[in-house]
């Protein structure tokens, strides 16, 4: 049984309040990347302010919400895409990750954060830059 890291609540606060601030900020600011992904039963397009670490294969995403966040359910049943540090990145193949295997992945100041909160969960995604088009 997996137990949710921080509370329900604070992601309705962080949809409303905070994730409008960071996203403002995410497309720049690495660790910030804006995850963009298209809602599986709405079909809206979304954007989810993300922290996204750099791996051989692509990034790493802690799961501080724990695995039953819709953004990751949404990218299980379709594509998406992410844009760090202004590249916008193809995502595929998302591979969950528990404890240690998906620790180990992350910067050892984001470990130390993570550890009080109880967040033993990540997901890595095979990520390919996708090549900018010149303004015309």
């Amino acid at each position: 049984m997996s137990t949710m890291p921080i509370p329900m609540w604070v992601t309705r606060v962080n949809r409303r309040v905070t994730n409008p601030l960071m996203i403002a900020l995410s497309d720049d600011v690495p660790p910030l990347a804006t995850l963009h992904h298209v809602g599986r039963r709405s079909g809206k397009r979304l954007r989810t302010p993300v922290f996204a670490f750099p791996t051989p294969h692509g990034f790493v995403i802690a799961l501080t919400y724990g695995p039953d966040v819709q953004w990751l359910h949404n990218l299980e049943a379709g594509e998406a895409r992410l844009v760090r540090h202004r590249v916008v990145y193809r995502l595929t193949d998302p591979v969950r990750l528990h404890g240690d295997d998906g620790a180990r992945l992350v910067p050892a100041w984001t470990r130390a954060g993570l550890r009080p909160m109880h967040v033993d969960e990540f997901v890595e995604l095979r990520a390919e830059p996708i090549p900018s088009t010149p303004s015309l």
